[in-house]
């Protein structure tokens, strides 16, 4: 028979992520542990297996949104005021059910603004500006190829920075992610690697996806997790503010943000459905289906920016995209999945 103590543990995916079940989605970190508040959750996505898997497609399209729209308003909104729009948003749509934990919590955020600062820096300012600087060189589908080697790039840093443990399958995985992100880099052309001939768009992206590993391991060393919509205002209101001195020499030295009706759609998309509804889809769905298995909604979310990026923005399908998803894709897998725990035998478990 089970103790009750092993009754109360929680599942967590691995996915380069602490005992408490942090979770790398695109652009969010969740923390499995602290639940989401019930008053954000309508109650017809509060249970059933057709809203379970409802909510896990959703959930992998809401996260693709955020390259597409990147690249579709690449030429129009300038990088940095984009970024501090959606964060700004964000902040603001969260803000009425978050400020209860930021106020139990005030305390902590105080003595540790340094550290949100520089997971501002991180999270929102290089893993948001700069990869929609990438944006404006290179495709949505590229962009979210690259970004979808986060997980293995976290675990291979979690490795090094922290000496954790990592098994050979999951350095099989890396390995296979980083092949696929050659792949993306050089177009398919090897002859790309003796030249040293890269798009800047992909190298910009690909400093995306290090920063925001890196902030995932400072993450990690940050203790005890807030509560999930705690812990995404602040730090989103701490990347608004590292934002803002760069918000305004870009607005007075480069180009304003154009605030007409379609700008203002495509900046309120990317802070509703690529942030805040990717946040409740997500941390649902966890609660649904469990972390490991809803943890796969990272794998697919590549090829629904494939598919939209192709259908909303012309974007050619070409046989290199196919070479990196059939090496990132499977390496992200064998890196971060759990190992399926060995049956514990009927006789063993009711000892």
């Amino acid at each position: 028979m089970r103790t009750g103590r092993e009754a109360r543990r929680r599942p967590h995916a691995r996915l380069g992520c602490s005992r408490h079940g942090t979770l790398i989605l695109g652009t969010l970190t969740l923390d499995t542990a602290p639940a989401m508040p019930r008053p954000l959750l309508p109650s017809v996505l509060r249970s059933g297996p057709l809203a379970a898997y409802g909510l896990y497609i959703a959930g992998s399209a809401l996260l693709a949104s955020n390259p597409v729209v990147g690249r579709a308003v690449a030429h129009v909104v300038p990088p940095i005021g984009l970024a501090f729009w959606r964060w700004l948003i964000a902040f603001l749509i969260v803000l009425p059910f978050a400020l209860p934990g930021l106020l139990a919590h005030r305390h902590r955020l105080r003595a540790q603004w340094r550290r949100y600062l520089l997971l501002g820096v991180l999270g929102q300012g290089i893993s948001g500006a700069i990869v929609y600087y990438g944006l404006e060189r290179t495709s949505a589908t590229n962009a979210s190829l690259i970004y979808a080697t986060s997980p293995a790039m976290i675990l291979a840093l979690a490795a090094v920075w922290l000496g954790d443990a990592i098994r050979p399958r999951q350095i099989l995985g890396i390995l296979l992610a980083m092949a696929g992100v050659v792949v993306i880099l050089t177009r398919g052309d090897l002859e790309a690697l003796r030249h040293l001939s890269f798009n800047a768009g992909d190298l910009l992206v690909l400093t995306g996806a290090v920063s925001w590993s890196v902030y995932t391991i400072l993450l990690r060393q940050s203790g005890t997790p807030l509560p999930v919509v705690t812990a995404f205002a602040a730090n989103a209101f701490a990347g608004v503010l590292v934002l803002a001195p760069f918000y305004l020499w870009e607005t007075a030295a480069v180009r304003p943000v154009p605030f007409s009706v379609p700008t203002i759609l495509s900046i309120v998309a990317v802070a509703l459905f690529a942030s805040v509804l990717a946040l409740l889809a997500y941390q649902k769905t966890i609660a649904m289906m469990g972390a490991a298995r809803a943890s796969t909604a990272l794998y697919v979310s590549p090829l629904w920016a494939a598919l939209a990026s192709w259908f909303l923005l012309a974007e050619p399908l070409q046989g290199f995209h196919l070479m990196g998803v059939l090496l990132v894709l499977p390496g992200v897998m064998l890196a971060t999945l759990p190992a399926r725990k060995p049956a514990v035998a009927p006789a063993a478990e009711a000892a």
